[in-house]
């Protein structure tokens, strides 16, 4: 779901706020797109309720990043008990004008698979990232509303 639409508390959006200043600070020239989805019924079909959806747009197509765009993903699962959410992973997709080249999870292998990866020195950037994702929700639980 689009992150702005899930910062319904201060504690969530100044989470937000850190992990855009978190995925600048690996890849500075990233600019934020706190709506990445479209608002109609076919995309609203395909979004994740429970995930936090954030683009970085690229101002070109880079060598080292093989991609113009990233879509970062962060994923809750809701406790079926205490209805609390709990961050289960993050993944990353980059795209460029022909759709997705590559994608990043940390839900099994923390893996980058694609037919264009980015260079050894980003995929590292981007578990740099993800770690300090885990470490910013580690022991959170948001109520969803």
């Amino acid at each position: 779901m689009n992150a702005l639409e899930r910062a319904n508390s201060f504690n969530l959006t100044t989470k937000l706020a850190t992990v855009v200043n978190l995925f600048k600070s690996e890849f500075p020239d990233a600019k934020a797109d706190l709506k990445p989805w479209d608002n109609d019924a076919d995309t609203r079909s395909l979004v994740d309720p429970d995930s936090l959806d954030i683009g970085f747009h690229f101002p070109g197509w880079s060598r080292q990043i093989q991609c113009r765009s990233v879509l970062v993903q962060i994923r809750f699962h809701e406790d079926s008990l205490d209805k609390k959410q709990r961050l289960i992973g993050v993944e990353t997709a980059g795209f460029n004008l022909t759709g997705q080249v590559w994608r990043f999870s940390t839900v099994d292998r923390w893996e980058c698979l694609g037919e264009c990866k980015p260079a050894a020195e980003v995929r590292e950037k981007l578990k740099s990232f993800c770690r300090q994702v885990f470490e910013l929700f580690k022991g959170t639980t948001n109520k969803r509303r």
